[in-house]
Parts: C-alpha cells; structure tokens; sequence
C-alpha cells in the first residue's frame, strides 16, 4: 500500500447529532433516524440504514483466465442480475473465513490462493454498508449449498468479455463493477503471475 498523499485529509466541521431513534429493524439492517447538524451549521433530519453485515465479494479466476458469475433475479430493482459471487459476513468475524463461504457456497469452489484486493464503502451518504473483495485463484470444484431464498445461474466466461459486458452497461452490481476493474488493474501493474495476467489482458 502506498503512502496517503499530503491532500488527503478531513477538512472543514463533522456533521453534528443527537442520539438516534431507531424506526426499523430486521436480522439484517437497523434505520436510524436522527435530528442532525450538517458541517455548514444546518440543521436536517437525517436516516441512515445501519448494516449488520460486512459486503463480501470474490472474484474467482481460473487458470485460463475465466471468471465464475452468478445469476439472480434481486428484489430492491426487480431485475436479473449477473454478478461475482456475494454475500455477507457477521461484522465480528473475519472477512477471508466469509469470502471463503460464500464462494463454497454460491459457485461450489474452493481457492488456494486468496488476496485482499478492495476495500469499499456503499452508499456512504445513507448507509454504514462497508465491502471487501478478494481475489480467489487456483480454484477446485466442491459441493455447492445456496441459501434456501437463493435460486442462482452460474457461468463461465473470458474476463475480458465480462469486463466489457459490463463497462458496457449490462451488469450493474457495483462490487462486481470494481472488483473487475481492479483485477485488471492489477494484470497491467504486474501485481498477477505473468500467465494469468497476458490472459486477463488479452
């Protein structure tokens, strides 16, 4: 990791809050609404949707330079969506042991080598939701178990072809968005095996 830059820095007043009153809450997420003060001294009510899950995302590479995708119709938009494999991990726990999880779990794989490459924050302006993504390679099939409310596709296909399906607008997952771009990101630093790299590149 290299050194924060000197600009890189809070500037001006954080905002300002009473304590919260709490509007909703599942196993999953909490609502907290608030009677707030923003750095310019206005005041505004504010809701922030309070995550009890950390966001894991694996990008499965393979040898030949495919990427495993799932596919899942998502309630929030009412539309089929492909994306890497994810899931969620208990704050308290550590994110490799989930990311190990829901890889076994969703695509029926398993990875001997296994980097931290992203680290996120979502919708930072109405939620707590933080992310992180890992890069999964030397891969071997295993039982696959999805959750009961899961009824997932799975695929195979050339990393570049997903990256540009969905530089081209037709995946829309951000986390998978990312993790796609820094992998490749990656391959053109050097930061992959020279192999893989010329097959994710080419």
């Amino acid at each position: 990791m290299s050194q924060k830059p000197s600009w890189l820095q809070p500037y001006g007043r954080p905002w300002r809050a009473d304590a919260p009153r709490r509007v909703y809450e599942n196993p999953w997420i909490a609502v907290d609404e608030y009677a707030a003060t923003a750095p310019t001294g206005i005041t505004a009510p504010y809701g922030v949707v309070r995550f009890k899950n950390l966001a894991l995302a694996v990008l499965p590479l393979h040898e030949d330079g495919t990427v495993t995708l799932v596919g899942q119709n998502r309630f929030p938009h009412s539309d089929y969506s492909w994306e890497i494999p994810e899931g969620g991990g208990p704050l308290g726990e550590d994110p490799l042991e989930g990311a190990r999880r829901e890889l076994r779990e969703e695509v029926g794989l398993a990875a001997e080598t296994w980097r931290e490459v992203l680290r996120a924050q979502l919708s930072n302006s109405v939620t707590d939701e933080r992310a992180v993504g890992f890069l999964a390679t030397d891969l071997t099939p295993v039982p696959v178990a999805p959750d009961e409310t899961e009824d997932l596709a799975i695929v195979r296909a050339p990393f570049r072809e997903v990256l540009e399906t969905a530089l081209s607008g037709h995946m829309l997952d951000m986390l998978t968005v990312a993790m796609l771009l820094r992998v490749y990101h990656m391959a053109q630093e050097g930061a992959l095996p020279p192999a893989l790299a010329r097959r994710v590149l080419s």
